[in-house]
């Protein structure tokens, strides 16, 4: 929820010189109390923080994503106003996940996403690890235009598909939403693009085949004689009429993403994920999205939280 540390949390440089020419992020954004009512948010981007953990914890990687949102707003409060006209920013303050409660967290999350949606704001959540992806639905699938159809297009290395019969985790998100979606008889529309075969066991595979998941592998991806990305995101677009865009941070080589809980040697690039990005944002299509697994403790000269922090501000100067 909202706290009163999210305003100092949103700071920056300031030149005052300038006037309203030289406006940041930090000068700009509004702050929401989603502890209360809120107005109408008439397209507005709101950013939401998810503090947790516990999904990397139980899946056994190197904790630390929850001070993630904190990094992120740091790096963004600096950012230069080129918003579009007619795009307000907002910030959300955090969801918290105290005593290893991530189901709470969850389900907290999903209450604050369905609060954003319902009253006409663009989300975007800042994580965590990717465990924020199941919480994030929950709040989506109450949100969900009757009628409508949702696609997930997920940049990952990993389908994280992971069973969660003994608890989940940050690998089993989307096996929870293949599931949710299931008990309604709605159809699980999965696009990964990114993902690495040593990364993934064979019975990974086998689920995402069972589920029809779509994906691109990295190795493909970054083929200069391919454009199969492009190809399977422009198909998968047309057939779906919502997107929830998740992005986990270790699709990207370490050079780029040092700060991940499983560092990728062999990862995509940021240029070649620009353009896809691109594609998405501007389709129309997009409902909400999200950025995951940035760990600023094991991250180098900020260069993982920069990377995310750009990727966030494509998305909001080109979501339509």
């Amino acid at each position: 929820m909202y706290k009163p540390a999210e305003k100092a949390a949103w700071k920056g440089r300031t030149d005052v010189q300038d006037g309203e020419m030289g406006m940041r992020w930090h000068q700009v954004i509004h702050l929401l109390d989603l502890s209360r009512d809120i107005p109408e948010g008439e397209g507005g981007v709101a950013i939401l923080g998810f503090c947790c953990d516990e999904g990397v914890r139980r899946n056994q990687g190197r904790v630390g994503a929850s001070a993630a949102p904190a990094a992120l707003r740091q790096i963004m409060g600096s950012f230069a106003d080129h918003l579009p006209e007619g795009t307000e920013l907002y910030g959300c303050g955090d969801v918290f996940c105290p005593n290893q409660k991530l189901e709470e967290a969850q389900a907290q999350l999903g209450r604050k996403i369905h609060q954003l949606l319902s009253r006409g704001y663009k989300p975007v959540v800042l994580g965590g690890g990717h465990e924020t992806a199941y919480g994030h639905f929950l709040g989506i699938q109450k949100s969900l235009p009757p009628g409508k159809t949702l696609g997930i297009i997920n940049f990952d290395a990993h389908f994280d598909l992971r069973s969660y019969a003994q608890q989940s985790s940050s690998g089993t998100p989307f096996l929870q939403i293949a599931h949710e979606l299931q008990k309604t008889e709605q159809s699980f529309h999965y696009l990964c693009l990114g993902i690495q075969e040593y990364g993934n066991t064979r019975k990974l595979f086998q689920t995402a085949n069972e589920l029809g998941t779509t994906f691109v592998t990295a190795q493909e991806m970054m083929d200069p004689a391919s454009s199969s990305a492009q190809t399977k995101l422009q198909d998968f677009l047309a057939t779906v009429d919502h997107v929830f865009l998740t992005i986990d941070l270790d699709v990207f080589a370490a050079a780029f993403a040092p700060g991940v809980s499983a560092p990728n040697a062999m990862g995509i690039t940021p240029y070649l994920a620009q353009p896809l990005l691109q594609t998405i944002v501007t389709s129309g299509k997009l409902f909400s999205a999200e950025v995951v697994e940035l760990n600023p403790t094991v991250d180098q000269d900020n260069r993982t939280a920069r990377l995310a922090a750009s990727l966030i501000y494509q998305m909001v100067q080109h979501w339509r």
